[in-house]
């Protein structure tokens, strides 16, 4: 039992648990950071002694010892608002978040959205204030990865880094989902569904990197076949503005591919209210299998499934090797495959 009184006013010091416990003071350390070398029973008596004294280890000492900060950085290359308003980044999030306190530590959020934040970022991960660092949504030619090296700080990318020329990034760690493969599927079952007009709204590819490749996939498929493509900002709006587009371009066109969910809902809306059946007159396929969307649109939308939180997951659980593995451990990256979730809409 936690005592809520510590004795005579004062905290209780480390000093106080080796003396209740009658060890040494380096035993309750070792115990405390969970160190090996320690027999069970004095493991178990040194656990019971803490929460009989209410004991609250002294963090800036305990950095002192480890070098640790128990606390990451994520890094977004995304404004604000769109951030907190897509679910796509909130399950993302969200991943990250609950890895990282399984570990004990602390996710500290960080936003680059205009290109002076780049020096004050790198300010704060070069000023030992976090273990490591998961950078997202970055461009084609960022010049994170870059700046990452100068720093030599533990990093995990989400998505697959991009040089501008499509190449990837050497040399760093990244959790991406199959994005080509995953639009190669969508696309593939519009054309096994017999739709030969096949369009596709696709993120900003020159400012995401997921897009480049899920337009990639759309053109592995259709190499003969006329390519009716749209770009959009991977919001509700865009797609809608994109579809209309497309409307305005081809309007005998029979299915699209686009590059979100969200895209989707938009695109939907407007081919309703152009006077278009889905998926009769118009197939419609979308990315990411966020069910609150694609459960709720009318109607149901099949859509490439990705396990958004379990990439967040992956990419704590892999910087959190990094940071405590003795020196530069190898470059690991991980491709999550995709899977195509057929609905009504196609």
């Amino acid at each position: 039992m936690v005592l809520t009184q510590w004795t005579n006013g004062r905290r209780p010091t480390l000093e106080d648990v080796a003396r209740r416990a009658g060890v040494s003071k380096s035993t309750v350390s070792r115990v405390i950071n969970a160190e090996p070398r320690v027999r069970v029973e004095v493991v178990e008596r040194v656990r019971e002694v803490i929460a009989e004294l209410g004991y609250v280890p002294n963090q800036a000492a305990r950095q002192l010892v480890t070098h640790r900060t128990n606390a990451v950085a994520v890094v977004a290359t995304q404004p604000q608002n769109r951030l907190f308003l897509d679910p796509f980044f909130d399950l993302l999030l969200r991943g990250v978040r609950r890895e990282l306190a399984e570990h004990g530590a602390q996710a500290v959020l960080l936003f680059l959205e205009e290109p002076d934040d780049y020096a004050r970022v790198a300010d704060f991960l070069g000023g030992g204030h976090v273990d490591g660092a998961v950078l997202f949504s970055l461009r084609p030619g960022d010049q994170l990865p870059a700046m990452i090296d100068r720093l030599t700080l533990p990093t995990v990318f989400g998505g697959r880094p991009l040089l501008r020329d499509g190449d990837t990034v050497r040399g760093h760690a990244y959790v991406d989902g199959d994005n080509r493969g995953g639009a190669r599927q969508a696309v593939q079952h519009l054309v096994s569904i017999g739709r030969r007009r096949i369009a596709t709204i696709t993120g900003p590819y020159d400012q995401e990197n997921s897009a480049v490749d899920r337009l990639a996939g759309y053109r592995d498929v259709l190499l003969d076949a006329p390519h009716l493509v749209e770009r959009a900002d991977y919001t509700r709006q865009g797609g809608a503005d994109a579809m209309a587009a497309l409307l305005d371009r081809c309007p005998d066109l029979d299915a699209v591919f686009v590059a979100s969910d969200f895209m989707a809902s938009g695109a939907m809306q407007v081919l309703r209210e152009r006077g278009h059946r889905v998926p009769d007159d118009v197939a419609v396929v979308g990315f990411d299998d966020l069910t609150e969307i694609a459960e709720s649109t009318d109607p149901p939308l099949t859509t490439v499934h990705q396990d958004v939180e379990g990439m967040g997951r992956l990419m704590a659980r892999l910087l959190y090797d990094r940071t405590t593995r003795a020196g530069t451990p190898d470059v690991s990256s991980v491709v999550v495959p995709t899977r195509l979730v057929l609905r009504e809409s196609a």
